[in-house]
């Protein structure tokens, strides 16, 4: 066997035991947050290394997990109705939501994307800030996985737990408390379409001093809220 050919076996084998330590990796840490909560997630640890970076020291993240009886049911449809209105029947990828998009963005000055709830879990707990097509490689295995080992209700509780409803609140545990002074548990209707209308840009779309453009946005998560219907997520 030539120099040449022995490199490349040699290169395959290494490539073969990285793919494999990825697999074991990734797969199992996507097992194990099935049953247990995320001590943090990559979004939170980026944002403390942007508070240490601009002088602010080890920034307090007010990140505080409560299970999926814990929350009202309101916020769980309102951040449906708001992010996601296929929730239930995709997996993982809305297809007939990136197709509306694609028309729509056409016509549009600021392009709107059609990221699922699914996809945005995976982002928020493993992967960086950045677009990149690498990302979005990395985020649809993420989902994939997500999808398969997870049941659509524990999809929706991470999701409710780690997503940003502010610059540096992070899951509707805090939020509720940071916002309102009250439990995730105890959160109105009215209080809750007004968090999920935040989330596309939690860090300009401000729930304690709301602008006409987030109270035009709790409206119409309002009224998505009222079509879905109250009994749209049971059974998940």
């Amino acid at each position: 066997m030539s120099r040449a050919a022995r490199a490349l076996r040699g290169l395959l084998r290494a490539l073969r035991c990285a793919l494999l330590i990825w697999l074991a990796v990734t797969v199992g840490a996507v097992l194990v947050l099935r049953w247990l909560p995320p001590p943090t997630t990559s979004f939170i640890l980026q944002n403390r290394i942007a508070a240490l970076r601009a002088g602010y020291g080890f920034y307090p993240y007010p990140y505080r997990w409560v299970d999926y009886e814990g929350i009202a049911p309101v916020m769980a449809l309102a951040v449906v109705a708001a992010e996601d209105q296929r929730f239930r029947e995709h997996h993982g990828l809305d297809l007939t939501g990136i197709r509306q998009a694609i028309r729509d963005n056409q016509y549009r000055n600021r392009p709107r994307g059609a990221s699922t709830i699914t996809q945005q879990t995976a982002k928020n707990l493993f992967l960086w800030r950045d677009q990149s097509w690498l990302r979005k490689g990395i985020e649809l295995y993420f989902t994939g996985l997500l999808e398969l080992l997870w049941p659509k209700q524990r999809i929706l509780e991470v999701y409710l737990n780690i997503a940003q409803f502010g610059g540096s609140v992070f899951g509707v545990e805090a939020a509720a408390r940071t916002y309102f002074d009250k439990p995730a548990a105890a959160l109105t209707r009215h209080e809750a379409a007004l968090l999920a209308a935040a989330l596309p840009s939690p860090s300009l779309l401000r729930v304690d001093a709301p602008s006409d453009y987030l109270r035009q946005r709790q409206r119409w998560v309002l009224n998505q809220m009222r079509l879905l219907g109250p009994g749209y997520l049971q059974g998940l």
